[in-house]
């Protein structure tokens, strides 16, 4: 990811989004409180250079890892994380999943019936010399009681869901057609190159 990265910086590469299954795995953040890591020996754990804290990737999840130029789009990581979340806002109302921001909590937000609010995908980005990566992580029908082992995103008081445990048979091909789709309309095409 970071060769490519590189290669986008450079102009020698286009820019990308990778659609991935990882085998079950910990990440952690910039930010990863050792304290969150509950059960360290459950699944390997590695450090990424992302923002954030820990968070579980693992079969039934998609993870996006959006690598762009916002050199040629708008140099504004906020606004890229916005667009990050608009995407994915836009992806699971196609499966008929209002999917919410909240002010202070990073990653979209579930109102269950009971009122219960529930993370439905997380996001963690880096940004090197104005290209991004890392990007997106997206629950559709991974086992949620591998979340156990951290406490994902640093946020005790709420829990994690999926497309799944909502009730929903969506297939990650599915889920990758609406991600395709909606794209377009978040990230129109970046304009002409800056000057070296």
């Amino acid at each position: 990811m970071e060769t490519h990265v590189a290669a986008i910086r450079s102009g020698t590469a286009p820019e990308l989004v990778w659609l991935l299954e990882h085998p079950p795995l910990y990440t952690a953040g910039t930010s990863a409180r050792p304290e969150d890591l509950v059960m360290p020996d459950r699944f390997p754990v590695y450090p990424t250079g992302r923002g954030g804290q820990y968070t579980y990737h693992g079969p039934g999840q998609r993870v996006a890892y959006v690598l762009l130029d916002l050199a040629r789009r708008n140099r504004d990581v906020r606004c890229h994380v916005h667009r990050l979340e608009d995407w994915l806002i836009r992806t699971l109302a196609r499966f008929d999943v209002a999917a919410e921001r909240r002010d202070g909590r990073v990653g979209l937000w579930v109102v269950r019936d009971d009122g219960r609010e529930d993370k439905i995908a997380a996001i963690g980005v880096r940004v090197r010399r104005w290209v991004t990566f890392h990007g997106i992580a997206l629950n559709v029908a991974p086992d949620l009681s591998h979340y156990a082992g951290i406490v994902p995103c640093g946020i005790r008081e709420h829990g994690v869901t999926s497309l799944r445990d909502l009730g929903l048979s969506a297939t990650l091909e599915q889920v990758d057609t609406a991600l395709k789709e909606t794209f377009p309309a978040v990230f129109p095409p970046p304009g002409p190159a800056p000057p070296p």
